[in-house]
């Protein structure tokens, strides 16, 4: 009877750990795991709204991924570009730039800066994260955040690189991730969001189908659900979608 039971036993015990183990609460300081798929580069998604059989396009995104050396450290830097549609009243398409700096391999946010041109209006904002606030750039030429103050009961991601850190996750069945985030500028405090791979999809590219991670988040409101497929291979960012209030569905697919 021993023999039987103490190898169920591990096996109950080594399930348990594994379980234990595919969850994590993660805020900023540690290296990531898979630090290491994420590389230099700069990757293009278009976005748009699906509406039953109607598609209408928003802009193309671009994201560009630096591994870079800067006051004796190596960072990361992310640069991303929004080019909105062309407006048929004639206006000037809205145009948004971000540029952020993290620290390597912790992704611990350094700074982030957002350039938005829209409606004739040119607005500059920046921010500082810290362990204990996020405030604004006082050097930051134009800067209209220069006063900003946030207190933060412990540091956090910046939510604006999200994709990327996604990137970096350890992402398998069962896995699931509390994540603390802050998108520079909201008047909500850093808040834990989780976000946990539901399965596994393939899903159509190029050059035929790939084979990726469900992850899906509700965002800390239940009963809502945004979808990310992740490549498998390099865990690249293919597809998003989620829920709008007017119950239109906001897609992001990566074109190049």
């Amino acid at each position: 009877m021993r023999s039987i039971v103490f190898p169920a036993l591990a096996l109950l015990f080594a399930c348990i750990s594994q379980a234990q183990a595919a969850s994590e609460t993660l805020s900023p300081g540690k290296t990531l795991s898979r630090i290491t798929l994420l590389k230099a580069g700069t990757h293009h998604y278009l976005r748009y709204f699906k509406d039953g059989d109607s598609n209408t396009p928003l802009d193309i995104w671009s994201r560009e991924v630096q591994i870079v050396e800067q006051d004796g450290e190596r960072r990361i830097r992310i640069r991303q570009r929004w080019d909105g549609a062309a407006n048929p009243a004639g206006s000037p398409a809205t145009t948004k730039r971000l540029d952020s700096w993290a620290q390597f391999p912790s992704f611990k946010p350094i700074s982030h800066e957002r350039i938005t041109d829209k409606d004739g209006k040119h607005l500059v904002e920046g921010f500082l994260f810290s362990a204990d606030k996020i405030t604004g750039m006082k050097d930051l030429a134009e800067n209209s955040q220069k006063d900003f103050l946030m207190p933060s009961a412990e540091p956090s991601y910046n939510f604006e690189t999200d994709l990327e850190f996604f990137q970096t996750l350890p992402l398998a069945p069962g896995y699931e991730a509390r994540v603390n985030f802050y998108h520079p500028g909201s008047p909500t405090a850093p808040t834990y969001y989780t976000f946990k791979v539901a399965g596994e999809e393939s899903i159509a590219g190029p050059t035929g189908n790939i084979d990726c991670w469900l992850v899906t988040s509700d965002y800390n409101r239940p009963g809502s659900v945004a979808k990310f497929w992740f490549a498998k291979q390099g865990q690249i960012m293919l597809r998003q979608e989620g829920k709008m209030p007017d119950g239109r569905i906001l897609v992001k697919t990566l074109i190049d």
